[in-house]
């Protein structure tokens, strides 16, 4: 399955896994030696505690390099005459003005404005134009905006 990413985002994870790689693998196994030296394993705490964190670490060390494995690079559409990946507009709503990024499901943070295509405020957008109305069925009701403009 393809993940979708923006150039900085992908610089992001390359960053972190050699980071996990190279500097989280060594303090961890450290911790491992450390834990081993103070005797019985099966009742050390900060033996296990170590395992579990070498375990979470390998874990998501797998999942960044199937991200990087499988990724699309996403080009920031500027010039774009309609919503799609790596496109940001402003929308507005009740007098109210937002700027969104439409970006893939890894790097979406709402918080940011970075909404998800996979999303359904990201897939009530794809597509529409400048001047378009969209309705979108939010948890407290329906949202009406018009995308006032594109970028």
């Amino acid at each position: 399955m393809a993940t979708y990413l923006s150039a900085e985002a992908l610089e992001q994870m390359k960053i972190e896994l050699e980071d996990r790689k190279k500097i989280i693998r060594r303090e961890i196994s450290e911790k491992i030696l450390h834990a081993k030296e103070m005797g019985d394993l099966s009742e050390n705490f900060e033996y296990q505690t170590a395992k579990e964190e070498q375990a979470l670490n390998e874990t998501r060390i797998m999942e960044i390099e199937s991200i990087i494995h499988d990724v699309v690079l996403v080009e920031s559409s500027q010039g774009a005459h309609s919503i799609d990946l790596g496109t940001t507009f402003i929308v507005e709503t009740e007098g109210n003005k937002k700027t969104y990024s439409l970006v893939g499901s890894n790097e979406a943070n709402p918080l940011e404005g970075k909404i998800s295509n996979e999303s359904p405020i990201g897939m009530a957008f794809l597509g529409h134009k400048k001047g378009d109305k969209v309705e979108f069925q939010a948890p407290s009701g329906m949202i009406k905006y018009t995308i006032v403009d594109i970028f």
